[in-house]
């Protein structure tokens, strides 16, 4: 016997549990609705009898013929297919309470927690507790296993009805209630199932009852479906009871599970073909590749074991270029898909690995391994035929390079020996003197040590033609030629060389004399003409002085210049008379002397001339230094007149700086008399202003006369500026200091007597006398005027003196503050009670009111600035007084 109250799945029972008491908490209530119960009866009926009569009975009354529990306990064997334990046949009440609990454990060993349905009710015929015991029946056996993408039960159901009605118009199935009441869904889950029983397009959304009797007599007929409900039941509902229709589309589900299994069967082959297709289609495309790379390789390689070689290395870097492009450009997209074929292969075989297929075996020398190798074919053949090049490259370099060497040195040594013979027959020496035979007998003697030196040059044209010969040069022939010319005009140059050194030998002799005195004329010429040529640059040196112990100093050293000029003559008629001897003994021994002295191009008559020369400038000299004299003398003139001036007013304008700091601190008489000395002095300071043009006047003299500097005054024109512009201000803050007193006291209602002892204690703890008190100094002040501070209380009064955070209190904050501290003011407060009043105690006020009680121009200011009352008492034309008074003054003075 099976023990139906043993939980044989611990976690799916209680999986079901927890679903049964969502799914089971069914509104009792709602049976009370005649049309829902009626519903009700219909379906679990109909659904009770579709299983019955496999057992050969039926019921006829739900509530009257499970009152024995006898057909119960058949219906839940026949619909789970197990035994239950044996009924009892007795026909009394006992003995149907007992087989209606053998069915009720049946039901709970199932994991279904029934909720307040027992037995004696069930035995009384209790029609609602049996309705719900039936709908618990149902939701475990007919819907708990439905299953449709991980949803299960009543949301597996609804998703199952949504995917097979969603390619139908007018269908959208949304619950188990409304969106069955056309009977549209019923046609369209028949018609996706069986196209052949339905012709839906025939069907019409206005006429429910044919749709829905269409379904039921369709299904009842052909797919074996109870007719559960009949169609006025449903269409004359203004909402189908859910669980009617839940059993009755249950129905259907399982009804069309078999098409469900065909279409998962289908599935399933789709996608074995689709897995077959693939793999087909991959080793298509991997036959294909695997070709077309082989091809590619077949055709490359013999193009890589081409030797042919070429004349010149542009030619082989030509070829270099068209591998180096190979490498580049064709075999990277080569490389590309004989990685993807191995990808491919490799791929293809793991999928057919996956799928239990035969592993794939490519046709004959398409293998992986055979691609492999025609690719390392491949890639000795590019190894082997970039050697080759970078080999030709080298030797072809090394024949050019050879070549080039060659011509090079042919050049130049063609061009050294260019015009050598014609330099060696030549007899230049017949008319030379003694320095020039010896200059060129020394040139001659370098020309034999860079003959010499030659020698190895020419050695070398003869070892690079041989081995140009040897390596088998192409333009062989021009280089031969070129070389056998070079070695015979090599001979030659031999020959003419030793037979001018001899000439020049016995030339110089003869000149030896005569190149002692052109020797001696140049030592002394030179440092002369040197002299000469310093002493004009003396001459000629612009100079630029700022006074007179400059200029001075420059007249003394031209003075001291002047005095050497004396024996500077007695060396030029020295040097002069060396030159005279030269050609005494030239004429006597019959001698043809060249135009120059060998040893130095300084000739008698450029000494004379620039003797002569540089005395004409000793008198201009004098002239511009007497010139330069006199400037500097009025220039100190103008140093000295704006210094007097200068000093005149820098310190009137430092004496009147300090009368006024002592006037704007002592301050004495009332306000007014304080004013008009202010305004008297500012007059007096004024009349001074002649004074500063007059000082104008001088320093533009000074700078026209490009003066930058003066010895006799400590004062700029900038500095006295400034300080006249800053008396000027001063006098004239502070008149404006003793205007906004005046301003203050007449405002604040001050006494005279109150600003003398405000004017006292700020003057005192000024320490600096600079009209600016800092923070510590004035807490001192306030301390002594009888305030107890504190940090906060300090901190408060300095954002009122000092806004700005400048760190300094002016006199003038100071008596505001204290007025503010001591005076009466009017507050926003009281300007609010003052409209108050005007307003007869409203908390608004209207024009005519402003208009009546305020002057016209202050009243129509109110009117344009005051915004309209919102207040729940308001008044047409109602005005809100107490905001613009709030306005006037600030929120911080609410």
């Amino acid at each position: 016997m099976v023990d139906y109250h043993a939980a044989n799945n611990q976690s799916s029972t209680e999986g079901v549990q927890i679903y049964m008491e969502q799914e089971n908490d069914w509104d009792r209530d709602l049976l009370l609705d005649p049309a829902w119960e009626k519903q009700q009866r219909k379906t679990f009926t109909a659904w009770c009898n579709s299983h019955l009569r496999k057992s050969g009975t039926q019921i006829e009354s739900i509530e009257e013929d499970f009152r024995d529990g006898l057909k119960l306990m058949l219906l839940l064997e026949t619909i789970s297919g197990e035994r239950l334990a044996k009924p009892e046949r007795g026909k009394m009440r006992v003995h149907k309470i007992n087989n209606v609990n053998k069915a009720l454990d049946f039901i709970a060993g199932k994991g279904v927690k029934l909720v307040s349905i027992g037995a004696e009710e069930i035995v009384d015929g209790n029609a609602k507790m049996t309705l719900g015991m039936i709908w618990t029946i149902i939701l475990r056996f007919a819907i708990q296993d439905i299953s449709v993408e991980e949803t299960s039960a009543k949301e597996g159901l609804l998703l199952w009805c949504q995917r097979k009605t969603a390619p139908y118009k007018n269908v959208n199935v949304q619950n188990f209630h409304i969106s069955w009441k056309d009977g549209l869904a019923f046609n369209a889950l028949i018609h996706r199932h069986r196209p052949d029983l339905i012709d839906y397009d025939s069907l019409r959304k206005d006429d429910p009852v044919t749709n829905l009797n269409n379904a039921f007599e369709v299904a009842e007929k052909h797919l074996d479906i109870p007719k559960m409900l009949d169609a006025e039941d449903i269409v004359n509902t203004a909402r189908p009871d859910e669980k009617a229709i839940m059993t009755y589309v249950s129905s259907f589900y399982h009804a069309f599970s078999g098409a469900q299994k065909a279409e998962t069967a289908a599935n399933r082959i789709c996608k074995v073909l689709a897995v077959n297709q693939e793999n087909e289609q991959m080793m298509e495309d991997y036959e294909k590749l695997a070709s077309e790379l082989l091809e590619w390789i077949r055709r490359t390689i013999p193009w890589l074991e081409n030797r042919t070689q070429e004349k010149t290395v542009t030619d082989m870097q030509a070829k270099q270029e068209d591998f180096r492009d190979y490498r580049c450009v064709h075999k990277p997209p080569k490389v590309q898909e004989k990685c993807q074929l191995e990808i491919s292969f490799n791929t293809l075989q793991t999928k057919l690995r996956l799928s239990n297929r035969p592993a794939f075996m490519p046709s004959e020398g398409r293998m992986v391994s055979d691609i492999n190798g025609a690719w390392y074919t491949l890639e000795g053949a590019e190894k082997g035929y970039e050697e080759w090049i970078l080999s030709e490259i080298r030797r072809l370099e090394r024949l050019e390079h050879l070549a080039e060497k060659f011509h090079q040195k042919s050049k130049i040594h063609e061009s050294w020996t260019d015009g050598k013979e014609a330099m060696l027959t030549q007899k230049d020496y017949e008319t030379c003197t003694l320095s020039e035979v010896k200059a060129l007998l020394r040139k001659h003697e370098a020309f034999e040590s860079d003959l010499a030196a030659h020698q190895d040059r020419v050695e070398q044209i003869a070892a690079i033609a041989q081995e140009l010969n040897e390596l088998d040069y192409y333009d062989s022939a021009s280089v031969n030629a070129r070389c056998q010319k070079i070695c015979d005009q090599w001979d030659s140059l031999g020959a003419l060389t030793q037979n001018r050194k001899e000439s020049l030998e016995r030339t110089e002799k003869q000149l030896e004399s005569i190149d002692e005195l052109y020797l001696e004329y140049a030592k002394r010429a030179a440092p002369f003409n040197n002299w000469m040529e310093g002493a004009m640059e003396d001459l000629q040196d612009m100079f630029i002085v700022h006074n007179i112990e400059e200029i001075q100093g420059l007249i003394t050293a031209h003075e001291q210049f002047k005095s050497t000029l004396a024996e500077a003559n007695k060396e030029r008629e020295a040097i002069q008379a060396i030159q005279a001897e030269v050609q005494k003994i030239a004429q006597s021994n019959g001698i043809k002397l060249s135009a120059a002295n060998p040893y130095t191009t300084i000739t008698p008559q450029s000494i004379d001339s620039k003797w002569e020369k540089a005395m004409g400038m000793v008198p201009l000299r004098d002239t511009a230094l007497q010139e330069e004299l006199n400037k500097q003398n009025n220039n100190d003139s103008l140093r000295a007149k704006f210094a007097t001036q200068a000093n005149t007013v820098g310190a009137y304008i430092q004496a009147k700086m300090e009368e006024i700091g002592r006037i704007s601190i002592e301050m004495n008489g009332t306000l007014e008399d304080q004013l008009t000395n202010l305004r008297d002095y500012q007059t007096s300071i004024m009349s001074y202003m002649p004074e500063i043009n007059t000082l104008e006047g001088s320093h533009q003299l000074i700078q026209e006369a490009l003066i930058f500097d003066n010895q006799y005054t400590s004062y700029t024109m900038e500095h006295l500026r400034v300080g006249w512009e800053q008396l000027l201000t001063t006098i004239a803050r502070t008149i404006n200091e003793v205007e906004n007193q005046i301003l203050t006291r007449d405002a604040k209602g001050i006494s005279q007597e109150q600003l003398y002892e405000y004017r006292a204690s700020f003057n005192h703890f000024d320490k600096k006398r600079s009209g600016l008190m800092v923070s510590e100094d004035f807490r001192a002040l306030l301390i002594s005027t009888g305030y107890s501070l504190g940090d906060s209380e300090f901190a408060r009064i300095m954002s009122i003196v000092d806004p700005n955070n400048s760190g300094a209190v002016t006199f003038q904050a100071f008596i505001d503050f204290m007025s503010r501290e001591t005076t009466d003011t009017d507050t926003a407060d009281q300007v609010i009670a003052s409209f108050k009043i005007l307003a007869a105690d409203k908390t608004f006020i209207t024009a005519e009111e402003l208009r009546r009680e305020l002057p016209p121009d202050q009243a129509e200011y109110c009117i344009a600035r005051m915004a309209p009352y919102t207040g729940p008492d308001a008044a047409p034309g109602a005005l809100d007084y107490m905001s613009f008074s709030t306005a006037l003054y600030g929120e911080s003075d609410l």
